[in-house]
């Protein structure tokens, strides 16, 4: 009997990511690709990826260009993710992303071309779906930028339909789509990081205890649940009152696309299991540390990921 999916995760603006390898990119010349690969994504995408590769039941939806709509379908068949889509004439957008080798971690140039262009009634047919979707799901995550097309309030208006049919909310965005949810319907859990929530306060956010005051700021805006990751600094993870820093351990970084992803991700593993915040930001942490390890979006196997997790350091911090 298939399992009833627990996540289900809001994609409206998908990516195929093609990612291709360098030995010292220099602009302006000829440079000769020595690997490469295609992966479908978008941050949504990845989160379902990442889920259903470690074992929990999860539905991807959103909207979905037909015209290369291909290699989405195969991800979603092979990995075991079912799959909610509304069709969109025109093309899904390519991220080519080059990893200089050379430079290291901080060797990535990304090259982001537009997508298809939504429209309000593209939307409400999305709503219809989310509608009936939404009692069978415990979590939803609304992951990542907006096509051209939708407005600002796009997912505070998806928060307003998910929370009343029962199913609980986690945001992943950034600017003004981020902030208009904020506003409109405050989401169950937040996951910004200290650049985007910056932004969102309108202030410089630097330290650990600034990530801590603007995570409290959210809570009291109505976000009972705020994650700010701060890179390699770690992430300040606040559920109601308790409020810890968990600071990865040393990996090798091959590159740093989908950490944020595979921390959502592994935020909702941790969260379904019903445990504590510390053994949350534990699994959340160990899941994006795996992350950098790998290209596209998968993650190491279970044992890898446990060994992260044991690296992990987890402090609390005071209220």
């Amino acid at each position: 009997m298939p399992r009833r999916p627990q996540v289900l995760t809001v994609t409206l603006n998908p990516a195929l990511d093609l990612t291709a390898g360098v030995a010292g990119f220099r602009p302006g010349a000829v440079n000769r690709v020595r690997w490469d690969q295609t992966d479908p994504g978008g941050k949504g995408i990845n989160v379902a990826a990442f889920l259903a590769g470690h074992g929990t039941a999860v539905t991807a939806a959103g909207l979905l260009g037909r015209e290369n709509d291909q290699p989405f379908r195969t991800l979603f068949e092979s990995a075991g993710i079912a799959a909610a889509f509304v069709g969109v004439p025109g093309r899904n957008r390519t991220n080519i992303k080059l990893v200089d080798e050379a430079a290291g971690p901080g060797g990535v140039t990304d090259i982001n071309f537009p997508g298809f262009t939504a429209d309000a009634a593209l939307l409400d047919r999305f709503v219809d779906l989310l509608v009936q979707m939404a009692p069978s799901h415990a979590w939803a995550a609304l992951s990542g930028s907006l096509p051209g097309g939708l407005a600002d309030d796009t997912y505070g208006r998806l928060t307003g339909v998910l929370r009343a049919h029962g199913c609980r909310v986690l945001l992943d965005a950034s600017g003004p789509a981020f902030a208009r949810c904020i506003e409109q319907a405050a989401p169950d859990a937040a996951k910004p990081n200290i650049h985007e929530l910056s932004e969102l306060l309108g202030r410089p956010l630097v330290l650990v205890e600034d990530a801590l005051a603007g995570g409290r700021e959210l809570q009291g805006r109505g976000v009972a649940t705020v994650v700010v990751s701060m890179g390699a600094e770690g992430a300040v993870f606040l559920d109601g009152p308790a409020a810890v820093l968990a600071r990865p351990g040393p990996v090798e970084v091959r590159s740093t696309v989908g950490a944020g992803d595979a921390m959502v991700a592994g935020l909702l593993a941790a969260t379904l299991q019903g445990l504590p915040l510390e053994d949350v930001a534990r699994t959340a942490t160990a899941w994006s540390m795996g992350a950098v390890t790998t290209l596209g979006p998968r993650l190491p196997g279970a044992a890898v990921l446990q060994a992260n997790a044991a690296a992990v350091v987890v402090e609390p911090l005071e209220p």
